[in-house]
């Protein structure tokens, strides 16, 4: 039989080395055996962006960039934004398992009645400026509940972990409804137990004392799916930050405030609103094809359109292209969709973008859908934050019960200056 390891041979001193291998993978502190001179630290690998190094094992989320597949532990996606809801998601990611009817109530309640924050918090918001972008409020209130919530730091606790992963679902609409609501400018909406999950943060968005007023049921439902969508990716950059900020045993409210804050990065959780920018600088369906043609030159990128981990059509895509028409029934079409729908029609008859799988993403119907729905651009990251939570909260649960991990703390290649003296100023 052959063995499960690599022979390595370093030409530099003719010695040959056997490295394990492990699901196609090596131990990177294995190569630190491999050294000309016994004091030297030894063989590192460079891999700025982490595209070829696995920093953790994880059972949640599988992705397969070239078939375009994403799973949520064993589940297809298409099957959880068909049949699941947003709340029996975040318990799948957490927990490994669908919960049972009962487990599902039990859920749901616990979160829903974690909804309400604290009058302090509520106090926060009244602190921002009136044009305050609703991220860097998100972004201050999760740092800021780290101080109503002391026992969280306690985080080898299951029990004290349980609690703080329902008060974040339960508290997060919340917080994002209130930085809407002082955005613009209007009194806050308490939250409502009675509701779903993306029925009562509608409800805080929008409601205006009106005696009639309910939230309609299909941008609940489309909300609900987006957020499904966005619930887990695997390690992308934020959720690397949570991992790595929990690894040093930060609460996990300080921990997701870094999370969100890597979100908040433009290639990252911004790109739904680089979309909706570049729908309106096209301005008119007429100008796509010329539009293109610039993009085709090497002008500028085509927002919206490809991705680092998809080398196939988005799965996401697919599912999310099917709500966002139902949207549209609801709120009817607008320039800035007509202006998408033409882009996209376009670009997927042209080679130039199918020879290269450059297919619309995530990001560019959800940027449309939001946008259908009223929301501000500057909202856009807010509700990828809320999507995502649960992702974030599962892999952090996950890192704190692996015994592999360790404080993160990633090697350099030191390219300075050697050993030299200090010159005092009036000589140098």
């Amino acid at each position: 039989m052959s063995k499960e390891t690599f022979t390595i041979v370093d030409n530099r001193t003719g010695k040959q080395y056997e490295v394990p291998v492990e699901h196609s993978t090596i131990k990177a502190r294995d190569l630190r055996q491999i050294k000309v001179d016994p004091d030297e630290f030894g063989t590192m690998t460079y891999d700025p962006g982490y595209d070829n190094t696995a920093s953790c094992k994880s059972s949640i989320t599988y992705i397969d960039g070239d078939k375009g597949i994403l799973r949520y532990r064993g589940y297809p996606i298409e099957q959880l934004a068909e049949q699941s809801s947003f709340l029996e998601v975040a318990y799948l990611l957490i927990f490994g398992e669908l919960p049972t009817q009962a487990q599902l109530a039990d859920w749901e309640f616990q979160i829903m009645h974690h909804t309400f924050l604290h009058e302090n918090m509520t106090q926060l918001f009244h602190a921002f400026r009136y044009d305050a972008h609703p991220m860097g409020m998100m972004i201050s209130a999760l740092a800021f509940m780290s101080t109503l919530h002391k026992e969280a730091s306690r985080v080898e606790d299951a029990d004290v972990r349980l609690k703080q992963v329902y008060r974040i679902l339960g508290k997060l609409p919340t917080v994002a409804a209130f930085c809407y609501r002082h955005r613009i400018g209007r009194p806050f909406n308490y939250p409502n137990a009675d509701m779903g999950y993306a029925e009562n943060f509608l409800h805080m968005l929008d409601y205006m004392f009106q005696s009639k007023y309910e939230v309609n049921p299909v941008l609940a439902k489309a909300l609900d799916v987006l957020f499904i969508l966005h619930a887990d990716h695997e390690q992308n950059a934020s959720t690397s930050v949570m991992r790595a900020i929990g690894s040093a045993y930060a609460d996990p409210y300080s921990a997701m405030a870094g999370a969100a804050g890597a979100l908040f990065g433009p290639r990252h959780g911004g790109a739904n609103e680089a979309v909706v920018k570049m729908l309106a600088e096209i301005g008119d369906a007429k100008r796509v094809p010329t539009y293109v043609e610039r993009v085709k030159k090497g002008e500028f990128r085509l927002m919206g359109f490809g991705h680092r981990v998809y080398k196939n059509y988005d799965p996401r895509a697919k599912i999310i292209k099917r709500v966002a028409y139902d949207v549209f029934n609801v709120t009817g079409t607008n320039p800035l969709i007509d202006v998408a729908v033409a882009l996209e029609k376009h670009a997927l008859e042209d080679d130039y973008f199918v020879s290269r799988k450059l297919y619309p993403n995530v990001d560019f119907y959800s940027g449309i859908i939001y946008q259908a729905m009223r929301f501000p651009p500057d909202m856009f990251t807010v509700l990828f934050t809320l999507g995502r939570a649960p992702g974030w909260l599962a892999q952090w649960v996950e890192m704190i019960g692996d015994s592999d991990q360790k404080i993160a703390r990633p090697r350099q290649i030191y390219l300075g200056a050697d050993e030299r003296d200090y010159v005092p100023a009036a000589q140098r």
